[in-house]
């Protein structure tokens, strides 16, 4: 690779899965675009950030997509789903619920990085309590829990927004909550910043 072209930094994953994995085509086509030097940045919100060249993002990409491997956008974006490692397999865990919810929303823009969480049962390996927008799957449907913070002296845990909502009902009202705050967020003010000031009542769910 061109040590002097431009790059940018994009963000990858293997898709929303049982659990964060990665195989060995997908590891060899990302070295394939790495320099002996380079390294890869591991991120909580289970994605690898890695540079590419600027002018051949597109071809990359599509060579990416198709070994399997997810981008996204790096910045004050929505992030991919977090999500558990399914243990119970795909139909029970709601697996396609969060595919397609992370197919809606990851990507968008922000102003501030966003972080959703999906876990498929009661026990939250994802830890959607300490994330922005938390989704919890209890029997056959679904409760969303908003302003998590695991960061810092003000950590506190998701509060419970609404419960017992269906698969359709909960896109509708995830992608509400992150339209509100596209509109009414601050430039850079978090997520958690922002729901204080607003208060969690003011999100439109229903």
């Amino acid at each position: 690779m061109d040590k002097g072209a431009k790059k940018m930094k994009i963000a990858v994953n293997g898709g929303i899965g049982f659990g964060a994995k990665l195989n060995s085509k997908q590891l060899m086509t990302l070295a394939k675009y790495m320099n002996e030097d380079e390294e890869l940045e591991l991120t909580t919100f289970q994605q690898l950030y890695i540079e590419i060249l600027e002018e051949k993002k597109e071809e990359i990409i599509e060579e990416f997509r198709r070994v399997g491997l997810a981008c996204y956008p790096v910045g004050n974006f929505v992030k991919s789903l977090k999500t558990c490692n399914f243990c119970k397999g795909e139909i029970e865990e709601g697996m396609p619920v969060a595919k397609e919810l992370n197919r809606r929303i990851a990507g968008k823009p922000v102003p501030f990085t966003l972080k959703v969480a999906y876990t498929g049962c009661p026990i939250g390996t994802a830890e959607p309590m300490l994330s922005d927008i938390g989704v919890m799957k209890v029997r056959e449907h679904y409760n969303l829990y908003v302003g998590g913070n695991a960061k810092g002296k003000d950590a506190e845990v998701g509060a419970l927004l609404v419960e017992n909502l269906t698969p359709e009902e909960l896109y509708d009202a995830v992608e509400k909550i992150i339209a509100l705050y596209s509109e009414m967020g601050k430039k850079r003010e978090t997520f958690y910043k922002f729901l204080k000031r607003i208060g969690k009542d003011q999100l439109i769910v229903s």
